[in-house]
């Protein structure tokens, strides 16, 4: 198996190996839900080396432009695209709400202190901005 850097673009590099693309995940949970997140990390078919951010934040943002912050705990960690199904799966059965997890380029989560994503189908807001340390917010 070889892992190198392929350029498909200046602006997005990626790593990609026989698993996909190397992603970087990312599970926001209420700070009381980190342990059941973690034995549930603990079962997936393959190793987790999860980088735990307990000082997070999420914030909603309503088309009216309000906004909603929680204090959070975000746990990153990169894994092959091929096994985001599998990290997904195992959310669900355990009850988190599939909002909880994202996925993005493995270099781009790494730089990033914050990220916006689309409020989920349905939801009464319309975006989501996820921040590993709330001091970031300042």
């Amino acid at each position: 198996m070889s892992v190198t850097p392929e350029v498909p673009s200046p602006e997005r590099p990626t790593l990609r190996g026989a698993g996909g693309e190397l992603i970087l995940i990312s599970i926001a949970v209420e700070p009381r839900s980190l342990e059941k997140l973690l034995d549930t990390l603990a079962e997936l078919p393959f190793p987790v080396n999860p980088e735990i951010y307990h000082n997070a934040d999420v914030t909603r943002i309503y088309p009216d432009g309000r906004q909603e912050c929680e204090p959070a705990v975000l746990v990153d960690f990169p894994a092959w695209e091929y096994n985001l199904q599998a990290v997904r799966e195992a959310l669900s059965a355990r009850g988190f709400p599939p909002e909880a997890i994202s996925a993005r380029n493995l270099l781009e989560g790494m730089a990033a202190d914050t990220e916006t994503l689309p409020a989920p189908q349905g939801a009464p807001y319309a975006a989501i901005v996820r921040r590993k340390s709330m001091a970031s917010a300042a």
